[in-house]
Formats: C-alpha cells, structure tokens, sequence
C-alpha cells in the first residue's frame, strides 16, 4: 500500500527540496558510468549552442556561470576545435559563438553515451513506475519552456 498523497503545500516543499538535488545527483552518475571526452559544464554549453549561435553574456546566463569562466570555457573548446567565433552579420562589434561541425559530432557522441546508461539505468524498472517517469519527463519538458527566456524558447 502507497502511502497518502501530500497536499499541494507538502507537494510543491516536497519537489522544490529534492528534485534539483535528484537530478544533480542523476546527471553525475550518468555521467561517471563511461569515459567522456566533455565535462558537464561542456556538454551544457554545446547543448545550448546547438539551438544556435549565442553571445558569451548569453551563455553565461543561460548556464549561470561568470563571464569570465565561459570565456575560459569557450577558448578551451576553440583549442579543440568545437566551437567557433563570428562576428554577427547584424552588428560587425558583436562577437557569436557557435557550435562547429566536429563539436556536433562529439557532443552527440556523448549524449549517446549518456542516453545508453540511462536506459540501461531505467531497464529493470517496473512499467508503472517507468509510466510515471514518462510523465514527469513530460511534466519537466513543460516546466523548462515556460522557464526558458523567450530566445530559448
């Protein structure tokens, strides 16, 4: 027997106290199960560049670090060759990051890897339990849009 529901309060303390943590948490062992040629930080950055060309203040604030540590970032992965400076075509003083081919190529060769450990992860789970993640997948993807800037969206 399940325990009873929590109240909408309870609910909401309830995911507010633990699902960041959760999925921190999550992420790390994902990411610790295989070799990886991206940090965390790296696959978040490529991640977001895949939408498209950004500014480094945007990535800065979409990943919520300092500018100068994604300008740090961002020179590491220009030395491998995964991202690349432009200037935009609308104003000559601004300078865009974008992903580059070979950066497409290994942040999906990461993702992959990390995708393949979370299905083996989920494998043994009963359905309904799998069923609930499903929607709280769902439930997350909703979540995200409505918090994403309008540019993200």
């Amino acid at each position: 027997m399940s325990p009873p529901a929590p109240d909408r309060t309870e609910a909401l303390d309830l995911v507010a106290n633990t699902l960041l943590g959760r999925a921190a948490r999550l992420t790390r062992l994902l990411m610790r199960s295989g070799a990886h040629k991206l940090s965390r930080t790296e696959i978040g950055v490529l991640s977001t560049l895949s939408d498209g060309p950004r500014r480094i203040t945007e990535l800065a604030q979409t990943e919520a670090l300092a500018q100068p540590t994604v300008t740090q970032l961002i020179d590491k992965l220009e030395g491998r060759a995964l991202v690349a400076r432009a200037r935009s075509g609308e104003d000559a003083r601004v300078v865009m990051v974008e992903v580059t081919p070979a950066g497409t190529e290994v942040f999906e060769e990461v993702r992959g890897e990390i995708r393949g450990n979370m299905r083996e992860a989920l494998a043994d789970l009963p359905d309904a339990e799998l069923t609930e993640l499903v929607h709280a997948a769902e439930t997350l993807g909703v979540l995200i849009e409505t918090l994403l800037p309008a540019r993200d969206a």
